[in-house]
Formats: structure tokens, C-alpha cells, sequence
């Protein structure tokens, strides 16, 4: 596969230096990407973090009712233990600090061991992790699912929370609320290659498609030819809907998100099916998204996420919030 790069060793930061010249509102320090303000003294701060190849995930996220800091490792590959201390101390502003990031064994670890080393210097965090990948676990296991792009809907929740002046306790509540209310399963229609890598990360044919594949080559739960899009937006939907959520409502938001290759025009034909059936089964969509949200560099794909909403997400999901890449 080709790729615009000058060299894979160089790909992250040249990267990360591209994006803070677009766009001014973002700082980069070492591996780390924050608000150009700064976190609000008193506000709770928001960090996350997680490996590169995933844009608009994990950076294009820090800003205004959304994220205050944020570690970004190489590509696929979690951020390290000090970035994860620059990007908390970045995002505290006297009120402790939220960490929100996807279940992977590398960013807990990591994020982990940060969060002990900046308590030393009285910092108060917490923890919050992504588990919206219904094909990652059984509902039993729900704690052990992969974070995929549903967390974004965490991010925005949790961060116009904070933006209200809640304390950590509360705004940590709201973020593990939010991802307790949101499902997402994706589909796979081609590989993805890393930087610098002889081959592809998976194998996928040119008429096949697999189900439940993670944003990093993970997995899923079947692999078959290539189907029509309605019957792929049928399963994605029909599976999402019967894993259980507790408190549901009959009020949801919709994000179909591109894995990176595919377009806006495939999107919007899946769109017009799960609108379709989500109505059918008497639920309202409120501020639907459609779009780049997570991507998987150019593994074409998407994923469709599902979240519950109650009086005070839809609230917040409302609220204004401004970064590279998501304005309300």
C-alpha cells in the first residue's frame, strides 16, 4: 500500500506537528496534544490517550467541551507511561482529573501507573474505561469488550459535564453512565497497513467482509462474501438492539462511522437503513452522526454505535463543544 510519508519512524510526530498548524486551538508537547488555553482553573480536566492511526481518535478530540489533554502513542501502539503524566498534568486544573480511554491491556497499564505517579504530586484521578464493542465480549463479560468508537460519545457527555462545573465524582459517573448506555459493532471490508510494515495487518479477500472486526485487526465474529448493504445494516442494528442496556429509553443518538477508506456516500446508504429500522422499533434518533469519527488508517468499513439517552445525556450530548473535528 502507499503512503504520503517521509519515513515510518517520523510518521507520528509529523503528523501531530501537521495537526497543530491547522489548527491553532491545539498545543503539541512531546506526545502530547492539548488545549492552546489550557484547562480552566477549577474545571475537572479530561485526559485520554491511546495509539495513532485512529484520527479524528485520539487528538482531534481535545477541545472545548470535549478533552483537555491528550497521549498519543505510535501507530497501533498505546502512549507511554510519560506521556500519560505530561497529558494529566496538562489537563489539571485543581479539580482532579478524569482518565477516559479504550479497554486495551497497554493503555490501562500505562494510564494506571501515571495515575499513581501524579496522586505523588496531589493530583486526584479517575478512571473510566471504553466497552462499547458488543463483538468483543458477551454481555456477561461486558467488562472485558474493546473501546471503540462509541467513546467519543463518552468524551462529549463527560466533557460538557465538566464544563458545568461537577465535581470528578460526578462528572466520572456521567462518563461510565454514558458507556454503560452505548453499544457498537463494526464490519470489515478491507486490511489497513502500518507505516513501514511488509504487509498488511489482516487478510481479507477481495469478496469478503468480516463482522465484529476491531478498529486494529481483531477478530470478529464471522467472515463471509461480500453482502447486500441492507442486510449488513440489518444484522448491525438487529445485534446492537439485543444486547441488553440497562435504564434504556426509547431516545438514541446514532453514530455510522468509517473505518477510514470507506466514503460518505456508503455511509449514508447504511444510515437510511438503521434510521429505518431504529424507527420501526419506536426509538427517536436525536443529533444522529454520520462521518470520519474513528478510523483504522485506510481499512475500509464502518462501524455503527447506538447510545441510550436520558434527560441529562441528551442535555449534554446538546451542549456546545468545539475541536478539529466535532462542533456543536
Amino acid at each position: 500500500m502507499k503512503k504520503l510519508m517521509n519515513s515510518p519512524d517520523a510518521f507520528v510526530d509529523e503528523m501531530l506537528a501537521g495537526l497543530v498548524a491547522a489548527h491553532p486551538s491545539l498545543a503539541q508537547e512531546g506526545r502530547v496534544i492539548r488545549r492552546t488555553g489550557g484547562t480552566k482553573k477549577g474545571k475537572v480536566g479530561i485526559v485520554s490517550g491511546g495509539g495513532s492511526g485512529h484520527l479524528p481518535l485520539f487528538t482531534g478530540y481535545v477541545g472545548d467541551g470535549l478533552l483537555d489533554a491528550c497521549a498519543i502513542g505510535d501507530v497501533f501502539a498505546g502512549p507511554s507511561v510519560d506521556s500519560c503524566i505530561q497529558a494529566i498534568r496538562a489537563a489539571d486544573g485543581g479539580a482532579g482529573v478524569l482518565r477516559l480511554y479504550g479497554n486495551y491491556g497497554g493503555d490501562r497499564m500505562n494510564f494506571d501507573l501515571a495515575g499513581e505517579m501524579v496522586e505523588m504530586d496531589s493530583i486526584q484521578t479517575t478512571t473510566v474505561l471504553g466497552t462499547d464493542d458488543i463483538a468483543s465480549a458477551a454481555p456477561e463479560d461486558s467488562a472485558k469488550r474493546r473501546g471503540v468508537a462509541g467513546i467519543i460519545y463518552a468524551y462529549k457527555i463527560a466533557g460538557a459535564k465538566a464544563d458545568t462545573g461537577a465535581g470528578l465524582a460526578e462528572v466520572t459517573a456521567t462518563a461510565q453512565a454514558a458507556v454503560g448506555a452505548c453499544r457498537t459493532i463494526g464490519v470489515a471490508l478491507s486490511p489497513c497497513q502500518i507505516p513501514g510494515a511488509a504487509k498488511p495487518t489482516f487478510e481479507l479477500g477481495a469478496d469478503e467482509i468480516e463482522m465484529g472486526m476491531g478498529i486494529h485487526g481483531e477478530p470478529g465474529i464471522w467472515r463471509d462474501k461480500l453482502r447486500p448493504a441492507d442486510e449488513i445494516a440489518d444484522e448491525m442494528v438487529r445485534r446492537l438492539l439485543a444486547d441488553p442496556v440497562a435504564h434504556g429509553s426509547d431516545r438514541v443518538s446514532v453514530l455510522v462511522n468509517s473505518l477510514g477508506a470507506t466514503p460518505l456516500e456508503e455511509l449514508f446508504i447504511i444510515y437510511r437503513r438503521a434510521a429505518t429500522l431504529l424507527k420501526k422499533e419506536g426509538l427517536a434518533i436525536v443529533r444522529p452522526l454520520v462521518g470520519h469519527y474513528v478510523t483504522s488508517m485506510e481499512m475500509a468499513g464502518l462501524s455503527i454505535s447506538i447510545i441510550r439517552l436520558d434527560a441529562e445525556r441528551e442535555k449534554l450530548l446538546a451542549a456546545p463543544c468545539a475541536c478539529p473535528f466535532w462542533r456543536v
